[in-house]
């Protein structure tokens, strides 16, 4: 397949673009960098590249910053995503579109209702899902009106190469820190949130699943199914990392919509693709501490 990447130098993008090359598929997006809001940039970089499908990744992806600046999240995430589509409809109408929404949808699910599945109501609790929820609306317009458009919503993703602005490289990079400055503690936001976590590898594999399987117009989660506490998480991160490191809450670092806990239901990725998860959460963290600072722990594969 030739394949067209939007965010394609982000941190999913770059994991899609290596699962890609190793699947055999053409990667003709452009090396220099296309602003999504730019309709004609996206236009002509879509008509050179004749992709048959199109991943769209792209957005501000950063739920802390969507409560700063709502306004630019919207801009970026919709409007963004309306051209990528309007695009894509004219330069090549026949390629796939691969619409990334997210889990943050939902809002806070009783824990009856998970393993939550797609057809659970969506309640958005920030700026971030709001935006994603209208990006799914702009999805389905455009599948109605007969684009192959399909909806991925991925719980929480992590992997090497995310940025620290993220809970999993966060803790990582401040217990590394501690350690190289002697501390004896690190500070940390909510340990008790309960998550969904995914391997971005693994992820990335159901994205080009859905691209060769996926029905247009249907929505797929992409979930672990099973839930984790952040304090666990953090735990084996420490023992890992620094061992003898105490973890500190700073109440800033808390969100008052934080929501407690998420599982996925990805069953109807499964039936659709075959879809499974290859990754254990113990060998993404280790890989996780492996990228941020290279031969500080053994690498159990070798």
């Amino acid at each position: 397949m030739r394949a067209f990447l939007t965010g394609a130098h982000g941190f999913v993008g770059r994991h899609l673009a290596t699962h890609l090359a190793e699947s055999g598929d053409r990667n003709v997006t452009p090396s220099t960098r296309v602003d999504i809001t730019d309709s004609a940039a996206l236009s002509d970089a879509l008509q050179l590249a004749v992709p048959d499908v199109v991943y769209h990744l792209a957005a501000r992806s950063s739920v802390a910053a969507s409560l700063q600046d709502a306004s630019a999240v919207t801009r970026t995430n919709v409007v963004g995503t309306q051209l990528v589509l309007e695009a894509v409809r004219r330069a090549a109408p026949e390629a796939t579109v691969i619409v990334v929404s997210s889990s943050e949808v939902y809002g806070a699910v009783e824990g009856r209702d998970q393993p939550t599945s797609e057809h659970h109501r969506t309640a958005p609790r920030n700026p971030y899902a709001s935006s994603k929820l209208e990006v799914e609306r702009v999805a389905h317009e455009a599948a109605r009106a007969g684009q192959r458009v399909i909806i991925a919503r991925p719980f929480t993703h992590v992997g090497p190469g995310q940025s620290t602005s993220f809970v999993v490289p966060a803790l990582t990079r401040r217990l590394l820190d501690a350690k190289d400055a002697g501390d004896v503690s690190i500070v940390v936001g909510n340990l008790a949130a309960r998550r969904d976590l995914s391997d971005v590898r693994d992820v990335v594999r159901a994205y080009r699943l859905l691209a060769l399987l996926g029905v247009p117009g249907e929505t797929y989660n992409v979930a672990s199914g099973h839930d984790v506490a952040l304090q666990d998480v953090a735990n084996e991160l420490r023992e890992l990392v620094y061992p003898g490191c105490s973890f500190e809450v700073d109440p800033s670092l808390l969100r008052p919509l934080d929501i407690p806990s998420t599982r996925g239901d990805a069953t109807k990725l499964h039936e659709a693709t075959g879809w499974e998860p290859h990754f254990d959460l113990g060998r993404t963290l280790r890989d996780v501490v492996h990228f941020l600072a290279p031969g500080s722990i053994p690498d159990e594969r070798r």
